[in-house]
């Protein structure tokens, strides 16, 4: 495996890495329920499934069981 030939310097490593830090995700609080879910995602809140203000399915149930793949 080929090395570098001379050591990187710290402000060129630094200077790389600048843009490999992470940052927060956008989240966002629905009008209709108060709760916070992130934009363009379905979210549960009680029992219910929603999705932009709008109840999508009543009595949602998260599965834990994968479905089988035969």
């Amino acid at each position: 495996m080929p090395n570098p030939k001379r050591k990187f310097s710290t402000t060129r490593r630094d200077k790389r890495r600048t843009h490999d830090s992470i940052e927060a995700k956008p989240f966002t609080i629905c009008k209709k329920t108060d709760e916070t879910h992130l934009f363009h995602r379905a979210y549960v809140h009680g029992n219910d499934l929603y999705y932009r203000g709008k109840l999508l399915i009543e009595g949602y149930k998260k599965s834990k069981d994968k479905p089988s793949e035969n």
